[in-house]
């Protein structure tokens, strides 16, 4: 993949906030885009600015392709994030977003020798936890009626086809891509790992959401909210307030890891 882009094709901040006390990145799910931390975004304005990741393959970038492989698109975030870690942000990555973040999360970590200042993981497994998934090989036709099933897509959306021609090789791109993702061991985080689930979603069980405390030497805690996989978009306010307590002054510590 190429990656030679500079920052500004990369990061899209919504509501700068230079005198915010906290900073948060975030990282899309598998097609989606930037704007999908937007609403997140003005939540937490101006106490914590967002930076939210822009994917190749999408929107004004369309005319890239889509990352080959998670750890190509990883070492292009880590180099892009890298003048940010005077002060290292916090991490939130949702369902792909969440394994983006972390690898991108552990290749700072080497480089710099610190780590970001949490990792909060949504709606996606431990990346040591493998189910085998071929989504990424279905038709268009069957492709589309997945995505529009896990609730992240309204089905009307996908009645238009020159938008459903925009969206494709990105959706398919990035199910390749983390379908084909294989965890490697390696030096464990040292940072708190925060995990979110949906009650109702079938891509996390409970024992794959505990396994991230194998990603960390840090505190771990998993947090369920009622939904699907796309539960973050019924939760915006608890989630804006979980973070304002783990990122700001005075906030209250993630409960020590059993």
């Amino acid at each position: 993949m190429t990656t030679g882009f500079g920052t500004g094709l990369w990061i899209r901040r919504f509501h700068p906030s230079p005198g915010a006390a906290g900073r948060l990145v975030c990282f899309p799910h598998a097609g989606g885009s930037a704007g999908f931390w937007f609403a997140l975004s003005a939540l937490l304005h101006p106490r914590v600015e967002v930076l939210a990741v822009q994917y190749p393959g999408r929107q004004e970038r369309r005319a890239e392709p889509p990352a080959e492989n998670l750890g190509d698109l990883a070492d292009a975030l880590a180099r892009v994030l890298e003048p940010w870690w005077d002060a290292p942000p916090a991490f939130l990555g949702h369902s792909m977003g969440a394994v983006v973040a972390y690898e991108t999360a552990r290749r700072l970590s080497t480089a710099t020798g610190r780590g970001p200042a949490a990792l909060f993981v949504s709606g996606r497994r431990a990346p040591s936890t493998h189910r085998e998934e071929k989504l990424h090989l279905a038709d268009d036709r069957e492709l589309l009626a997945e995505i529009v099933r896990q609730g992240g897509t309204p089905a009307a959306l996908l009645e238009e086809p020159e938008l459903v021609e925009m969206i494709l090789p990105a959706l398919r791109g990035d199910y390749r891509a983390i379908e084909r993702y294989r965890y490697h061991p390696g030096p464990l985080l040292e940072a708190p790992v925060t995990v979110l689930t949906g009650s109702e979603d079938p891509k996390v069980t409970p024992e794959e959401a505990r396994a991230w405390e194998d990603h960390t030497t840090g505190a771990t805690e998993v947090l369920t909210f009622t939904g699907g996989h796309f539960f973050p978009l019924q939760h915006q306010d608890r989630i804006k307030a979980l973070i304002e307590e783990r990122l700001l002054p005075g906030a209250a510590p993630p409960r020590p890891r059993s």
